[in-house]
């Protein structure tokens, strides 16, 4: 049987006689081939023989890949792999079953005499300026010129997570940049939320690129302590950063491949002309609130999620939270514990996953301490996950998800008992198909779900609202719901909203759906494309680029997007 070695050395000779079809052979007959930027300049996976061979004869001559050399022991059937392409040094990942590829993962590491300055290849610090300047004199004159005497080639809208791990990539690679937030400081994206929030994900899954959380950190990161933490990593890194910052607007100008970006800071417009744009506002788009009869007549506070300061202050109040995914469950959970009374109004099915389950089933095998303790770092673990392509990430999530039900059937029978109503995505694909199809229908159970099934966190479930009256809810059946307060915890649109408004409807027409990969599930229609659409890759508009996810996705993909920005300044790729 052919083991990983021997595998790399036909698909090597193959490559190098440009025979696509022998490649192609080389995989089974439902291979996968995932290649981020070491084949083309792109991101995609290519599916079947077909495909797989048409993407060779396309790519493979321009690429001339060379010196395939793996980890994998002798026998392997899966493993780590490197080579080395025209543009500079590659990574990759393969699976073989009977000898042939059930999926390829190739990736580009740097670009040669570019490097990402880090571990050998770090500068000295030593500082010779001509003018006698040093480090801090030369950073502080960079920060005063950018956007005023010296143009961004880039400019990165949101000093989120998503933002500042792309300023991260760029400013290593040497890109000039400017990062903008409406906000007074870095990182208040996460300290304006509800007192009581922490991140959901464990530490080791977490890290931001280049500078991780230290040994100390606690599993569960406090909203306000990652809020600091984004803050220090903008100075750490020396992103430049104007904050109380906003884009009005944006328009490319196709024959001097410039933007022209007018933004209000500090109340001064100002006009920019970067060569690209990046939204970095997150993956969704505007807080969505529903529009019900009486709304204007309900005489306490509603708001949106988004909004809730807490819940201080409600002791004895009652609170009808209309939505039941990870902000309602939170803000219900965080109602309990202030002692006010809420009601959840569950208008659709919901897919709950316990953090434990996350946390030990899930994510133990490559993101844990045991696994870091065996050799997994982040980067490899970055790798491994992201070397699974989507359809393959499917068929895991159902098979997973199928063995979670029967293992925890007690905590899911008595949610059901409760009233709840459950869903495990259409297909069973569960939380990994739900976030990536719409980044919406779950919550990662912290306490609420325990809160739902003793009755602390009232239930109204498969409900609609008929109507608001000044002191509540009447619902479609005709309860009539109490209410001091009532809080929208309704989601938010899609990204691509914010292209219709700052940019212009026509572009946003021409980009299209951004997030979700064409499953035909619900908040994903097909076709399917395989990769998450418009997100860290070139889009339909030139100098165009969407950066989001979660911490995992922007710390393992604002490399790649470095990469694709820095290729262009170089001049290596046309911008």
């Amino acid at each position: 049987m052919t083991d990983v070695t021997g595998w790399l050395a036909s698909l090597d000779a193959a490559l190098l006689a440009g025979d696509g079809d022998a490649v192609a052979n080389l995989f089974n007959p439902a291979g996968l081939w995932r290649d981020f930027l070491a084949f083309d300049w792109t991101l995609a996976t290519y599916e079947g023989s077909a495909d797989i061979a048409a993407f060779v004869a396309a790519r493979a001559a321009a690429v001339m890949p060379r010196n395939w050399t793996t980890e994998a022991a002798s026998g392997a059937s899966e493993g780590f792999i490197a080579f080395e392409t025209a543009t500079g040094p590659c990574k990759g990942y393969v699976r073989l079953a009977d000898g042939k590829a059930v999926s390829l993962f190739t990736m580009l590491a740097d670009i040669a005499g570019h490097e990402f300055p880090v571990g050998k290849r770090r500068t000295s610090g030593v500082v010779e300026d001509p003018d006698g300047r040093n480090w801090q004199d030369l950073l502080a004159d960079e920060r005063a010129a950018m956007g005023t005497a010296e143009q961004p080639y880039v400019l990165v809208v949101g000093a989120g997570q998503a933002g500042l791990a792309i300023g991260a990539a760029l400013r290593l690679l040497g890109v000039p940049h400017l990062l903008i937030d409406k906000h007074p400081r870095v990182g208040d994206q996460w300290r304006s939320r509800y007192k009581s929030l922490t991140l959901h994900d464990p530490v080791w899954y977490d890290h931001m690129p280049f500078l991780p959380f230290p040994e100390h950190w606690p599993i569960y990161t406090p909203k306000d302590k990652m809020g600091d933490w984004l803050e220090l990593y903008a100075q750490a890194m020396e992103l430049n950063v104007w904050t109380r910052t906003e884009l009005l607007s944006a328009r490319h100008d196709e024959a001097t491949g410039k933007w022209t970006a007018r933004v209000r800071r500090d109340g001064r417009e100002i006009e920019l002309a970067p060569a690209h744009l990046v939204m970095a506002l997150g993956n969704a788009g505007f807080a969505r609130v529903p529009m019900f009869e009486g709304q204007d007549s309900f005489t306490g506070q509603q708001y949106h999620s988004s909004e809730h300061p807490g819940g201080e202050g409600l002791a004895g109040k009652r609170v009808v939270v209309v939505g039941a995914n990870n902000s309602a469950h939170d803000i219900c959970a965080d109602l309990v514990a202030h002692g006010a009374h809420p009601v959840m109004i569950q208008r659709s099915s919901t897919h709950i996953v316990r953090q434990s389950t996350m946390t030990d089933m899930m994510l133990k095998p490559v993101y844990s301490q045991e696994a870091l303790e065996a050799g997994i770092t982040t980067e490899r673990a970055d790798l491994i996950a992201q070397s699974v392509p989507i359809r393959l990430q499917e068929i895991g999530s159902r098979q997973a998800w199928d063995a979670i039900r029967k293992l925890e059937a007690p905590f899911y029978e008595r949610l059901e008992q409760a009233g709840f109503k459950l869903d495990f995505a259409e297909d069973g694909a569960g939380i990994a198909g739900k976030y990536l199809r719409s980044a919406s229908g779950y919550y990662i159970d912290v306490g609420a779900s325990e809160m739902i099934a003793d009755g602390r966190i009232a239930l109204r479930s498969g409900k609609e609202i008929a109507r608001i009256v000044p002191d509540g809810v009447v619902l479609e059946d005709g309860e009539h719901l109490p209410a001091d307060v009532i809080v929208y915890a309704t989601g938010f649109g899609a990204m691509e909203e914010w292209v219709s408004r700052l940019i212009g409807e026509d572009v946003a027409t021409r980009v299209g759906r951004c997030w979700g990969y064409g499953s035909g599930f619900k908040g994903d229609p097909g076709p399917w494309e395989g990769e998450l659409r418009n997100m860290w890759k070139p889009t339909a508009q030139r100098g165009l680029w969407f950066m989001g996810g979660n911490l995992a996705q922007v710390r393992f993909y604002c490399r790649l997007l470095g990469l694709q920005l820095k290729a262009r300044f170089e001049g290596i790729v046309a911008s």
